[in-house]
């Protein structure tokens, strides 16, 4: 079954700013996060990712900067800004909003 572009698309803004609102991170390490803390069960690829980091970063939603990473190497770490604050959010409470409803269709015998 194939999944609307929209959804995935939203799905995955709504995972990175939730996981760069912990702390800033690099891509690299945002993948790594997203795979961990879902159990392995969440695979971002890199053809995803860094679109939807660019994309968040003209919206104004997060900025980068330059660093070092783990291993000494330059990385691009991410951060979210006062609106990307207010976007996660918003994108919290429609997630939420549509999990419920989702969830209430899903769960009918």
């Amino acid at each position: 079954m194939s999944r609307p572009t929209d959804l995935v698309q939203g799905t995955l803004d709504l995972l990175i700013l939730k996981t760069i609102a912990l702390e800033p991170s690099h891509g690299w390490a945002i993948a790594q996060r997203i795979r961990q803390v879902s159990g392995d069960s969440l695979n971002v690829q890199q053809g995803s990712l860094y679109p939807a980091l660019h994309r968040l970063e003209q919206q104004g939603w997060i900025a980068a900067t330059w660093g070092a990473s783990e291993n000494g190497r330059r990385a691009k770490y991410y951060a979210l800004t006062a609106a990307g604050r207010k976007q996660l959010a918003k994108e919290l409470k429609e997630w939420q909003r549509l999990s419920a409803g989702i969830g209430l269709i899903v769960g009918q015998v």
